[in-house]
């Protein structure tokens, strides 16, 4: 594919710490809607500001992937918390042949590169940072998705109460579908619909779920969703991170979605780790609550609406 070349962005930097590109085309994966900058041609970028991810194999890969894309000479910019990356970002560029340009800001290390003739390496990072089938779980998967190499536990605790859903539910926060295969065991189950923020999870389920009577969209689940409503059940287990930091409302919003979204009877199958105040937003929210299980670190809520 014919692509003009253009300026991009990954991730959502700073203002404060780098010059953002105008008009920079967005290829983060946590970003609904973005291009892709795997799918994007070699060579076909003029410029790149790159908010660095955290996870070493994730980094090493986008970094990878964003080195084949930009041009000869083509300027990158990468950034990340001096604590999450950060501190690795000019040895891990220079290990990919590039020179690079340092300095400090804000807890944060600023490397700046030009993409060298002939990098070193990128076949390996990208190879090692794709799309594989965990066979293990018999799952797809791929670094960066959270938990991704592993059943998270209180996935694992909730996937045991999801025998007997029934009508039209949806899946909060899906991941790569392991609660979602369990509640279609359910044949009473009429639909489902996945919903994650991660495009990679996304990619990941559709993979893995191929029932048909499943829907997966890649979406904020905090967003306006006319296309759920009057739900018969909403299980989840809400993420409570954003960009490494404990954030307690980012549950509370999937809580208050799910209450949106059930009709009268419906039921919210939740779980949560054991020292996050959830009950106090779900008897707000819902006529009746219940402690199905507390084990491990972690407590089971069916709320219904």
């Amino acid at each position: 594919m014919d692509q003009t070349p253009s300026q991009g962005l990954y991730g959502a930097p700073s203002a404060d710490l780098v010059d953002l590109p105008e008009g920079a085309i967005q290829f983060s994966p946590l970003i609904p809607g973005s291009d892709s900058l795997e799918a994007r041609d070699d060579e076909s970028l003029q410029g790149l500001v790159m908010l660095a991810p955290p996870g070493t194999i994730e980094r090493r890969s986008a970094m990878a992937h964003a080195l084949r894309a930009l041009a000869v000479g083509a300027p990158f910019t990468v950034l990340a918390p001096k604590a999450k990356g950060g501190s690795r970002l000019s040895k891990e560029l220079s290990a990919f042949g590039c020179v690079v340009a340092e300095t400090a800001r804000r807890h944060h290390r600023i490397c700046v590169v030009s993409r060298p003739v002939a990098p070193i390496g990128l076949a390996e990072a990208i190879a090692e940072g794709a799309p594989r089938r965990l066979d293990d779980l018999g799952l797809w998967s791929q670094p960066g998705i959270f938990s991704w190499n592993r059943i998270d536990p209180g996935s694992a605790l909730l996937e045991q109460h999801l025998s007997g859903l029934s009508g039209r539910g949806a899946d909060f926060g899906s991941g790569i579908g392991f609660l979602s295969i369990a509640a279609l065991r359910s044949p009473d189950v009429q639909h489902l619909t996945l919903v994650d923020i991660d495009r990679r999870a996304v990619e990941a389920a559709r993979r893995n779920v191929t029932d048909p009577r499943a829907a997966i969209v890649w979406r904020d689940v905090r967003d306006p969703a006319a296309d759920l409503a009057a739900l018969n059940f909403v299980v989840m287990n809400p993420p409570f991170h954003d960009g490494g930091t404990e954030d307690r409302a980012l549950g509370v919003a999937f809580i208050r979605k799910a209450a949106e979204v059930l009709r009268t009877g419906g039921s919210c199958w939740l779980v949560a780790n054991r020292h996050l105040p959830y009950e106090a937003d779900l008897k707000l929210l819902f006529k009746r609550v219940v402690v199905i299980l507390e084990s491990g670190g972690y407590k089971i809520f069916e709320a219904r609406k």
